[in-house]
């Protein structure tokens, strides 16, 4: 009998460790559907930018994609139209939302995949501070350097 407390007890506490908390469950619901990136901008430093994200595409050619983020096995899709600047097509991710002990509300983080679900970036990928999120709009962050210089990159997206 006592062992099975003991077991119990322990298999309790390993499975609430492995739960994610409440807020960042909040968010991931709040995250789960379609959202267009309307538009990416740049602050903390002057000047004009043109950068590569994500290792993929222009900053502008992201402008106007279109993300879905399905929360019930944490996959998703953006989608960059073709054009003469940008490689067009689906690009797969799989994505979640994890909180920092630091000042940060919660983070998106994800990396690609196939369209089978397998890793395809070797186990790197890419984390957003979560600046705002509602119902209606998210706004991410990233900070980048730039010739040594800080560089925060705000990604403004709406709800489809």
């Amino acid at each position: 009998m006592k062992k099975a407390v003991v077991f119990f007890g322990a298999l309790a506490i390993m499975l609430s460790s492995c739960s994610i908390s409440k807020d960042a469950r909040s968010k991931r619901n709040l995250l789960s559907g379609t959202w267009s990136l309307n538009d990416v901008s740049f602050e903390n430093n002057t000047g004009n930018f043109k950068a590569v994200l994500f290792n993929d595409v222009e900053d502008i050619c992201l402008e106007g994609s279109e993300w879905f983020f399905r929360d019930n096995n944490s996959t998703g899709r953006y989608t960059i139209a073709p054009s003469t600047l940008c490689n067009g097509g689906d690009r797969y991710i799989r994505w979640s939302v994890v909180e920092r002990e630091e000042n940060y509300t919660g983070q998106l983080q994800f990396k690609f995949i196939d369209e089978k679900n397998k890793d395809i970036s070797g186990g790197l990928g890419y984390r957003l501070n979560i600046e705002s999120l509602t119902e209606n709009a998210m706004t991410l962050k990233s900070n980048v350097s730039v010739d040594g210089e800080p560089v925060t990159v705000v990604y403004s997206f709406t709800k489809k």
